[in-house]
């Protein structure tokens, strides 16, 4: 794995997730956590939820892994022509599945508001939201189509080693659902009122049309040329099938827990589901950047050490892959718990965003901080599994998960009577339970993962994180005390200075303990300034 390519990944990444924030910065000013957020969020978990299933999930994770391994053995020729079957039967599939969606989104939404309706929901149920709630869903659809084509799309891409054009299609997503959903949302209502938000609704399948177009150009360079092949009864095709099984049935159950966790959140309170989209967006920023750019680089080499068995490069590759995630990620996991509420009022706070959604956005935040580590090495660790054929036990582990989950949230909420942020402790402490199975059986797989020198280092990086912690809580009793109060530049100038003062610390602190990722990172840094 290459450093300059997960930087490379990171750059396009870090691009992609501020457009996120940006678009989630335009949701929050317009509609702040109103219940028709809520039900605009509730909407987009329908096809979203399938996209991770099909699309970056099984789909994705099966056809790099087959892909890669089909180029090195047979070459360009049979690869290509594999390429040409999937998307064929990709796009024949997921439209039958987009057709399913738009006929059954009553019960579906039925499903989802389920527990509002139950005697312990601690908010009122309205018929209005739940008519827009279906339109939205029923819009937004064909959306898990193009996504899903723009995930085999970035797997080739990713498989030839270009890694640029697709870590940037999230940035045309964005912008296409930021800019589309704005102009159609004003032009049905300019009041920005709740029938504006089935603008956005449409914004979304324009983003997910730019998301898969703008990779095209960069396809055709690599040498890819789409024909229609409906041959499916293909060994390659089988083999992708053969993984995505068990990667669909442990997907499936991760995102019953997402499901579930937004069910429990629409029962909660008004609000509730966009506080938590809120600050999930927010501790999606160093899982994108960081974790999802690690294990975008990192899969192919694993893939290709794990031909005919596991070999001798592939422990060293994924060890690497956690050691420079826990680098990058632990202090922005410290930043986001210690400054949550100055972040949330400098992106958030403003128009129909108030105080109140400060609040309850930043306890949320801190919540999910607690296993952001965790979600971010299972980036990397999951897909480990598939590229050495052992795809069964993140499914089985994913279904203890389940158990967890489920269990978590009906004490913490139906019998603790918990707010929403419980809702984000739950998925910080399924996230680390399923990391530390994965991990001990990745190592008994493997014969180990250095796991003494990751926990040495993990040592020396809390020490850092001391340091670094040392700096925000000294900026919040100072330069940050009153989030909301000073005007947004001033606040966005204390941020600036209290981040680059703690980065500075942590990644000093870890040079002067030898920490080697910090080498690596300083000298890529300082190669980027010479430029």
């Amino acid at each position: 794995m290459s450093a300059k390519a997960t930087w490379k990944v990171s750059a396009a990444v870090m691009a992609s997730r501020v457009l996120g924030l940006a678009r989630e910065m335009l949701f929050a000013s317009l509609f702040g956590g109103s219940r028709w957020m809520d039900c605009f969020n509730l909407a987009f978990r329908v096809p979203n939820l399938l996209r991770d299933l099909f699309a970056e999930g099984a789909l994705s994770q099966a056809f790099v892994t087959t892909f890669s391994k089909k180029l090195k053995a047979e070459g360009e020729a049979s690869a290509w022509l594999l390429a040409n079957k999937m998307m064929t039967l990709a796009a024949v599939f997921m439209s039958g599945v987009t057709l399913l969606g738009i006929l059954t989104a009553p019960w579906m939404v039925d499903i989802l508001t389920a527990l509002a309706r139950t005697g312990a929901a601690r908010r009122d149920f309205n018929l209005d939201e739940v008519a827009l709630t279906v339109t939205m869903v029923r819009v937004m659809y064909p959306f898990i189509l193009l996504v899903s084509l723009a995930a085999l799309v970035m797997g080739m891409l990713n498989a030839r080693n270009v890694f640029g054009m697709p870590a940037l299609a999230s940035c045309f997503f964005n912008l296409g659902s930021m800019l589309g959903g704005a102009a159609f949302g004003y032009w049905l209502d300019p009041a920005w009122g709740p029938r504006s938000l089935i603008g956005f609704a449409i914004g979304v399948v324009i983003g997910g049309l730019a998301q898969l177009t703008c990779q095209f150009p960069a396809l055709r360079r690599a040498g890819y040329h789409f024909s229609s092949n409906f041959r499916w009864r293909d060994p390659g095709v089988r083999q992708i099938l053969h993984l995505m099984a068990p990667a669909v049935i442990a997907a499936s159950v991760v995102q019953i827990n997402v499901v579930v966790n937004s069910m429990f959140a629409y029962s909660v309170c008004q609000g509730a589901v966009s506080w938590l989209n809120y600050a999930f967006r927010l501790m999606q920023l160093p899982i994108g950047v960081f974790g999802v750019a690690v294990a975008t680089v990192t899969l192919p080499a694993l893939s290709r050490a794990a031909i005919g068995g596991i070999a001798p490069e592939f422990k060293p590759t994924l060890t690497k892959g956690l050691r420079l995630v826990a680098f990058l990620v632990l202090p922005s996991t410290l930043g986001l718990i210690l400054l949550a509420e100055p972040l949330v009022s400098l992106l958030y706070e403003r128009r129909a965003f108030d105080a109140h959604d400060r609040l309850q956005t930043a306890i949320a935040l801190r919540a999910y901080g607690y296993g952001l580590l965790f979600y971010a090495w299972l980036k990397v660790l999951q897909p480990a599994f598939y590229a050495i054929d052992q795809r069964w036990f993140p499914m089985l582990v994913s279904f203890l998960a389940l158990g967890v989950n489920l269990a978590c949230n009906y004490l913490f909420v139906m019998k603790l009577h918990w707010g929403h942020q419980s809702l984000a402790l739950t998925t910080s402490i399924t996230a680390c339970l399923n990391f530390l199975i994965l991990f001990a059986m990745m190592r008994r797989f493997t014969g180990g993962l250095d796991t003494a020198s990751l926990l040495g280092m993990l040592a020396k990086l809390l020490l850092a994180g001391a340091v670094l912690a040392g700096v925000c809580l000294t900026a919040s009793h100072s330069l940050l005390r009153d989030p909301g109060q000073a005007p947004w530049l001033l606040r966005c100038g204390a941020l600036a200075i209290t981040i680059t003062s703690a980065a500075a610390a942590y990644f000093l602190t870890t040079k002067l303990l030898r920490v080697p990722e910090a080498d690596e990172a300083l000298t890529m840094l300082l190669r980027k300034l010479r430029r």
